[in-house]
């Protein structure tokens, strides 16, 4: 380091007040206000840490491809330059909610986001901790519950839920898939804790656990099980949406920074408006940036997030979302992971109202009927059909150029792989099933008109 000639010492208050202002322009902090008074230093650096799941496809508006756009960094550099203030993002990535609610009320996280049930944690946590949180936007739901599946070993003799008795089974519990497998188990007459051998896992490491002979069957959240199936390493045993409950995605924001800079709130709810806009109007390009940020295949991306994808992406809180998230709260006690919480406290619309990126309901149309879908090499459009019949002749005669091909389930309406789906041939008609228990439910309810089980190969030349 280059030697300074001596100075002499300035008069102590004079030293005082240039220290103070180097220490202002020289250190930044995301705890700093920019409410009713103004940005609080020009010159000052603030970031912004924002926890998100980059795996978890159905928060991408709020983590992966929002990041990958650079809308909120768009937003706050807008912001600063009006503020004299540089804004910096911080993004941490996580597989679970449950470490980015630890983080958030430590005071590290300043925004997250996360599943319906690790949101209620969120909420709960954040009171014991006297670092409240606020719910103040959605991501991706499925109002019948099918962005959540328990899957099995491709070569399980498992059928249907009730087999799982005594078996063991991989979750992440406190997880939305965790509340899944709870409630269908009960539906199923089996105790969701003594009726099988529940085994705590990360989603990698359950994945991992099922492959490896160690657990029977999987429940997790998208895209584990998309992912799993896509690469033929399991096969549903239980679709979500057989519950018929919503379950959804949503951002949760530090009441404190909320409070502080509820500017910069309003800039990430803005951006996150972006960020759906961009996905819904151009879904393949989504799914492609969002593989080329997480690893996973785009094919398994566009399944739940694509134009008739499993999660419909609106930012707006519904009001039947927030009436399902009050039903999830007994099951979390229940399992003594939560005391009451008060979700109607929790829940803050104010926020997305400001940022101009409400409208309720009518914010967009709500979820159609998916339609089966054909993705071909090398094409950024896909091509969409009006019965699963017409499909499979598409795929039959496209061959080899066929990129994916996505079926909805004949009851829940889940979008499967259309060679991972069980199908059923009824005469000349054709239904896709998720799981094999959907497919055998529908031959017995309609045995008289001749439903049957058919492979894919049979499905495809009765199409033809």
């Amino acid at each position: 380091m280059r030697k300074r000639k001596p100075r002499a010492p300035l008069a102590p208050p004079l030293a005082l007040a240039l220290l103070l202002a180097a220490s202002a322009t020289a250190c930044g902090s995301a705890n700093g206000a920019d409410g009713p008074h103004g940005p609080d230093g020009a010159g000052k650096t603030v970031t912004v840490t924002v926890g998100y799941q980059s795996k978890t496809i159905n928060t991408v508006t709020a983590g992966t491809l929002l990041r990958s756009l650079g809308y909120f960094e768009e937003e706050l550099a807008a912001r600063g330059r009006k503020d004299h203030v540089t804004y910096k993002v911080e993004w941490q990535d996580y597989a679970t909610g449950a470490p980015i609610t630890a983080q958030m009320t430590a005071g590290k996280i300043d925004i997250g986001s996360m599943g319906d049930f690790p949101l209620l944690i969120n909420a709960a946590r954040g009171k014991e901790l006297k670092q409240p949180t606020h719910l103040v936007s959605v991501t991706g739901y499925n109002l019948r519950g099918g962005l959540n599946t328990v899957v099995t070993a491709p070569d399980s003799k498992l059928e249907s839920l009730a087999d799982l008795r005594g078996k063991k089974v991989s979750t992440s519990v406190g997880s939305a898939a965790d509340g899944t497998l709870v409630r269908a188990l009960q539906r199923a007459g089996i105790d969701p804790e003594k009726g099988i051998q529940k085994l705590n896992q990360q989603p990698s490491v359950g994945a991992s656990s099922l492959q490896a002979g160690s657990a029977d069957a999987l429940s997790q959240f998208v895209a584990w099980p998309g992912q799993l199936a896509y690469e033929g390493k399991a096969k549903a045993l239980y679709d979500g949406a057989e519950l018929n409950l919503p379950t959804f995605h949503g951002v949760t924001v530090r009441e404190k920074f909320a409070a502080e800079r509820p500017g910069v709130l309003d800039d990430f709810l803005r951006a996150q408006r972006r960020a759906t806009d961009h996905l819904r109007t151009k879904p393949v390009a989504a799914a492609e940036a969002v593989a080329k940020e997480t690893g996973l295949p785009a094919e398994v991306v566009y399944l739940y997030n694509g134009a008739n994808g499993i999660a419909t992406f609106d930012p707006a809180l519904r009001p039947e979302l927030i009436a399902a998230l009050k039903q999830n709260v007994p099951v979390l006690k229940d399992a003594k992971l939560v005391g009451d919480v008060d979700v109607d406290a929790f829940v803050d619309p104010e926020p997305l109202e400001r940022a101009g990126s409400a409208g309720g309901a009518a914010d967009y149309p709500a979820a159609a009927p998916a339609r089966p879908e054909l993705w071909l090499k090398g094409q950024d459009t896909t091509r969409g059909f009006d019965s699963p019949r017409e499909l499979l002749k598409a795929v039959k005669a496209a061959g080899a150029d066929v990129r994916a091909a996505y079926v909805p389930d004949a009851v829940t309406g889940t979008l499967w792989f259309a060679d991972k789906a069980v199908w059923v041939a009824e005469g000349a008609e054709l239904r896709a099933f998720v799981t094999p228990s959907g497919a055998k439910s529908y031959v017995e309810q309609h045995s008289g008109s001749g439903a049957r089980v058919v492979g894919f190969a049979e499905a495809e030349g009765i199409a033809s």
